[in-house]
């Protein structure tokens, strides 16, 4: 897909999301995490404002400087950041404010592109907006879900209802792999993020994989039966919250449904190297703390969903569209 046709796509498909929203959705925010969705559709726009137009551009006139503040989310080297506990406080700019924002940069942004289509690194950073963007419609979406779960009048983010699941769910079997070495990372001319390279091996033990992912049943059945009352279940750290709270060898459900956890560390790969320049600070300084998930979420860009991308969250995250395997030694 051409570029300016991507980036076309990309920023409508933003704004679409929102259609369902009513003015009062626009603002919410719902827990710290979260950001309103007028925060998404405008730090979408910054992010192109600031990484491309403000250095590809010199005639370009900035929409509003003070945006700046407001909309960085961690990039430091840039400039300061409003506090992100605190982005549900912005009733202004205005939801058409922020709108206007939008269409000031894509016609800015379209005449970029047309004027240096040959230039490697606008190309480069470009493409990354467009998948940048695509991370914050999904973000923007369970961000949504989380603020309608805790409105007593359950409101819909959409009316069509998903394929009815009252059937039981197979039964759980595991298939078995050998292990062996095996590659690990992204390889190839299509987009990555640095934190997908570089491609190197690992060494597997053998090990067998639960066929399917495990249902919402299965789990409430396994915390009504006692399970989170187990501290053989907990790590350490996890335990000191609970007591202060008081189809043959194949494997279904692996794209498309919910992220699945693992029990991989967020940490850079073997000779990780980082972006240069201004969006270093991407993904490498979140490596600690955080765990990896895989498989992409039935919200999830359809061109996100790959073997190879590594999503992040830290161990209490509980707002995204994600679930487990079972896994085991062989």
């Amino acid at each position: 897909m051409p570029l300016l046709t991507r980036f076309r796509h990309t920023r409508a498909t933003t704004v679409g999301l929102c259609e369902r929203l009513e003015a009062e959705d626009f603002v919410v925010q719902s827990m710290p995490d979260a950001s309103p969705a007028k925060w998404h559709l405008a730090h979408t726009a910054w992010f192109f404002e600031e990484f491309l137009l403000g250095h590809f551009r010199s005639d370009y006139q900035c929409f509003e400087p003070r945006y700046g503040l407001l909309f960085n989310s961690y990039y430091k080297g840039v400039g300061q950041a409003f506090t992100r506990a605190e982005r549900g406080l912005l009733s202004r700019p205005t939801v058409r404010d922020v709108m206007d924002y939008r269409q000031h940069v894509d016609s800015a942004m379209e005449e970029l592109l047309a004027r240096r289509g040959d230039d490697a690194e606008m190309q480069r950073l470009a493409e990354l907006g467009c998948h940048h963007e695509q991370q914050h419609q999904e973000l923007l979406l369970t961000d949504i879900k989380h603020a309608f779960s805790l409105n007593p009048l359950r409101p819909a983010y959409q009316d069509q209802r998903p394929p009815s699941l009252a059937t039981a769910a197979m039964p759980l079997r595991f298939a078995e792999f050998a292990g062996g070495v095996v590659p690990v990372g992204h390889a190839g001319s299509e987009f990555s993020f640095d934190n997908e390279t570089p491609r190197h091996q690992v060494l597997l033990q053998p090990f067998a994989l639960g066929k399917r992912l495990v249902t919402n049943a299965e789990y409430r059945d396994f915390v009504t039966a006692g399970g989170y009352r187990d501290p053989a279940h907990w790590l350490a750290d996890g335990w000191a919250v609970v007591e202060s709270a008081a189809a043959g060898d194949s494997l279904s459900q692996m794209f498309g449904d919910v992220w699945e956890w693992t029990q991989s560390p967020y940490s850079p790969y073997p000779r990780f190297k980082s972006w240069s320049g201004r969006i270093a600070e991407y993904n490498g300084k979140f490596m600690a703390n955080q765990f990896v998930l895989r498989g992409g979420s039935c919200v999830t860009p359809r061109n996100h969903i790959r073997a190879t991308y590594r999503n992040f969250f830290p161990p209490n995250a509980r707002w995204q569209f994600a679930g487990l395997r079972l896994a085991k030694d062989c």
